[in-house]
């Protein structure tokens, strides 16, 4: 414009003024908040240090200064106040003081002298937490003790009795499974029909009688050629309400009111096919799997329990190597991971970092070897997914169990279980590595993640924040934690012929 009116000439400084007053605000605003957040951040971090570190006195200190601040965030708030719940939670997974975790082992081994004692706490084989100066046992240190230490084992008076799977040595399944992969070039293979019933029980009188309990109890989703032909026989209560299939922890949801001084239960029973997996796989053949946008998510960091710490790192690179085969690396990534030792694990919404817990501990359970497994393959490029769901077989065991899958071109995405492990020894290679590549048919997975969301979306905090195999409860007073319920699962292999596709 070669000329500006006079009202226009007038009014622009102002409204340049205006303008840049509008955007100091924002610009301010943004600074604040960002402040804000950055000092919440920095709080909840020092609060969980404290909680690890067991300095619980002063974490609630902590917890109280940052609760009284008026400009809290809602989502800042209810971190902090988990902090305090998972507080509570250690103190139940860690009860035995060190007198009573000393006369237990005495109870075993009667001549235990004190130095052994002090041996196996020094190296955390009895696993222990100092907590405000006083230290106490986990729940499980006497137990998980005999399976880490070959010298406890040892002085045992009466030999340890272990409720193992029957897939954690290599059997007749397993040669079934890789007979008809081999002979159809298949590999969905050996499947196996179930009947299932899971119930969720809670404790009389543990919420106010006529308050609505309500129940989550996990429930498969169809994936072809793994778990097909989904059928929902009934459910205690009647009217339920199922996750939609795209839900990654599906549930089926339950409402009831709680009766006074009688338990309130919750069951879900279906059937379902369930096919092993047999991925025969030729190392020469598999190649990087690069970084495609649709891989990318699978390859990255995803605190607070996928991080590649620098721990993590050298960890990584004593056990690799100069390996640059993705199912090389793989393998070996598979035997170091499987060589720690299984124990009775933690509760994982204690615990701050699972794969940073399963590296540094004597043992680890399935999911934390999952976890770290999942985490160390990431970090060489090669795509992982969590699994989870309840392990089953033809006689009455069961179990909660967590498992993976990797992604290696050009074969896709292939399943791994570290924690059933390497079949060490066996003449076929087939048996050996059944686990890395494929699984069997006695699982059922109810979750194709880990920490997502529920459907419907609980209210309260929930009690296991990483995994969904048990269920959750809660009523509009608070979550129950498991201590409040239980649970029980139920499995019937049925006639083969009736898992024909």
């Amino acid at each position: 414009m070669d000329s500006l009116s006079p009202s226009f000439e007038q009014k622009t400084p102002r409204k340049r003024k205006l303008r840049a007053l509008a955007v100091s605000v924002l610009w301010l605003s943004l600074m604040t908040t960002a402040a804000l957040a950055g000092r919440a951040e920095d709080a909840l971090g020092d609060v969980t240090a404290r909680i690890d570190a067991g300095d619980f006195k002063q974490a609630n200190a902590a917890i109280d200064r940052e609760l009284a601040q008026a400009d809290l965030t809602a989502e800042s708030r209810a971190a902090l106040e988990f902090q305090r719940e998972r507080i509570r939670r250690i103190r139940l997974d860690f009860p035995i003081t060190e007198p009573e975790a000393k006369a237990k082992l005495r109870e075993l081994i009667p001549d235990m002298t004190d130095e052994e004692f002090a041996g196996w706490k020094a190296s955390n084989q009895l696993e222990h937490m100092v907590i405000d100066g006083v230290p106490y046992y986990f729940s499980r240190s006497v137990s998980n003790l005999f399976r880490v230490s070959p010298q406890a084992t040892a002085r045992r008076a009466t030999p340890a009795t272990r409720n193992d799977g029957p897939m954690e040595l290599a059997n007749a399944y397993h040669d079934e499974a890789l007979a008809q992969a081999r002979a159809s070039g298949k590999s969905s293979v050996a499947p196996r029909r179930v009947r299932v019933t899971q119930s969720i029980i809670v404790n009389a009188d543990a919420v106010p009688a006529g308050e609505v309990v309500r129940a989550w109890i996990p429930f498969p989703r169809a994936i072809a050629g793994q778990q097909e032909n989904i059928e929902l026989i009934s459910s205690v209560p009647a009217k339920h309400v199922t996750a939609p299939e795209s839900t990654l922890q599906r549930t089926v949801y339950m409402e009831l009111p709680a009766v006074k001084a009688a338990p309130t239960k919750f069951s879900v029973t279906y059937e379902l096919t369930i096919f092993g997996q047999v991925h025969q796989i030729d190392p020469a053949r598999v190649v990087p799997a690069g970084h495609s946008a649709e891989l990318a998510p699978y390859l990255e960091e995803r605190p607070p329990h996928i991080v590649f710490s620098d721990d993590i790192r050298a960890f990584s690179k004593k056990v690799v190597g100069d390996e640059k085969n993705p199912y090389r690396i793989a393998q070996k990534l598979y035997s170091a991971v499987d060589s720690i030792p299984w124990g009775g694990a933690r509760e994982y919404s204690t615990i701050s970092n699972i794969s940073h817990y399963a590296l540094h501990s004597d043992h680890a359970d399935c999911g934390q070897q999952t976890l770290l497994l999942m985490t160390l393959l990431r970090l060489n490029g090669i795509p992982t997914r969590w699994q989870s769901g309840m392990v089953y077989s033809d006689g009455k065991y069961d179990n909660l169990h967590d498992w993976g899958f990797m992604y290696l071109a050009p074969y896709g995405w292939v399943p791994m279980d570290v924690t059933t492990g390497q079949f060490k020894g066996a003449s076929d290679p087939g048996v050996e590595w059944f686990y890395l590549g494929g699984l069997d048919a006695y699982r059922i997975a109810f979750n194709d993640d880990y920490g997502t969301d529920l459907v419907p979306r609980k209210q309260h905090f929930r009690s296991e924040t990483v995994d969904s195999q048990r269920g959750e409860v809660e009523w509009q007073g608070g979550n129950l934690y498991f201590d409040q319920w239980d649970y029980q699962f139920e499995a019937k292999v049925l006639p083969l012929e009736t898992a024909a596709r």
